[in-house]
This record gives C-alpha cells, sequence and structure tokens, in this order.
C-alpha cells in the first residue's frame, strides 16, 4: 500500500492535470494520475467532444500515457473531480481499469479534502476480460 505521503503527491497530479481538462460541453473537469511500478507518473484529464461518443475519460488518457510509455504495471491511480464529494470511475474506465490496472489501487476526490479508495477488482467485480473471450471458444 502507498504511503500517505505517495497519495497525497499522487492527487497533485491529478488535481495538475484536471486544470488541463477540455469540458466545453458539461464542464466537468475531471483530472487522472497513474502511477507506475518503477514511479514514473503520467496525467490524464478528460477530452470532450461535439460527438459525445468520442469523448475520453481521464483515467484512460492516464492509462494510456502509461502503456504508450511502456509501463505494463500500474501501481495506483488517482482521480479529481468537481464538487465536495469523492468522484468514481464511470462503467467504461472500470472495464480498462480491469484490463490495464487489475491490481491498482484507485484514490478518488472530489474538491474537498474526503478520499474514497478502493481496488479495482470492488469498483469491477466479475469483469470481462481475456479469460472469458478464452471460455467462449472452448465450448
Amino acid at each position: 500500500m502507498l504511503d500517505a505521503d505517495a497519495i497525497d503527491k499522487l492527487v497533485a497530479a491529478a488535481q495538475k492535470a484536471r486544470q488541463r481538462a477540455y469540458a466545453p460541453y458539461s464542464d466537468f473537469t475531471v483530472g487522472a494520475a497513474a502511477l507506475s511500478a518503477d514511479g514514473r507518473v503520467f496525467g490524464g484529464c478528460n477530452i470532450e467532444n461535439a460527438s459525445y461518443g468520442a469523448t475520453i475519460c481521464a483515467e484512460r488518457v492516464a492509462l494510456g500515457a502509461a502503456y504508450a510509455a511502456g509501463c505494463r504495471e500500474i501501481v495506483a491511480l488517482a482521480l479529481t473531480g468537481p464538487g465536495e464529494r469523492p468522484i468514481s470511475p464511470c462503467g467504461i474506465c472500470r472495464q480498462v481499469m480491469a484490463e490495464l490496472a487489475p491490481d491498482a489501487v484507485v484514490i478518488m476526490q472530489g474538491e474537498g479534502e474526503e478520499r474514497d479508495t478502493s481496488s479495482v477488482t470492488d469498483l469491477l467485480p466479475a469483469a470481462f476480460g481475456a479469460d472469458t473471450l478464452t471460455q467462449s471458444s472452448d465450448g
């Protein structure tokens, strides 16, 4: 588990990434930061599009940046957004986390001090994955 200082730094990186969000339609700005096993931090922000389905969530941007840099072991992911209460990742982001960061700790915070922490498995139990694809071809 990460110590309090490491969590604070990761949340700060997510807050910094949030400042770069592009959310002209919803004004719901989100920032994320992925921490790799080797200590690198990759930020991401949500990027909206007039064609709403083309919108990319901050969590997926951060994980994509980590993977593009060659990181395959993500140990933690922090996300921040508007409101006093901690925000929670959407269903698509939970699915992507289950594939790309299954063992990560997820730290969620809003603009207040309250934080929620969860495992990816707790956020998406019985996730659809590669093993599901293998099972379907077996029979």
